[in-house]
């Protein structure tokens, strides 16, 4: 593989990630005021999280599976029920 070929490989992954961590985030919004919060910093400070960290999770910032965890069961959401359908929403 050439030096160009890496660089494309490396561009489209980060497309990638870009594309699913903003995907991640329309569905943390979409539950969070399925779960009543119409408020992105009620439901953070409701919850004990970081109000700013959780506005930059919604707006596709990188986040670790155990905050994902934790911010899904203060929403009484599973993983299952928060990828279900992901490719499609």
């Amino acid at each position: 593989m050439t030096s160009e070929n890496n660089e494309n490989i490396n561009k489209e992954s980060e497309n990638n990630e870009s594309f699913y961590l903003k995907k991640v985030g329309e569905r943390l919004r979409y539950f969070r005021k399925k779960a009543g919060y119409t408020n992105s910093e009620y439901f953070a400070y409701e919850n004990n999280i970081s109000r700013p960290q959780y506005g930059k999770y919604e707006a596709g910032a990188n986040i670790q599976l155990n905050t994902l965890i934790k911010i899904l069961k203060a929403m009484n959401v599973t993983l299952e029920e928060f990828f279900e359908g992901f490719n499609e929403y």
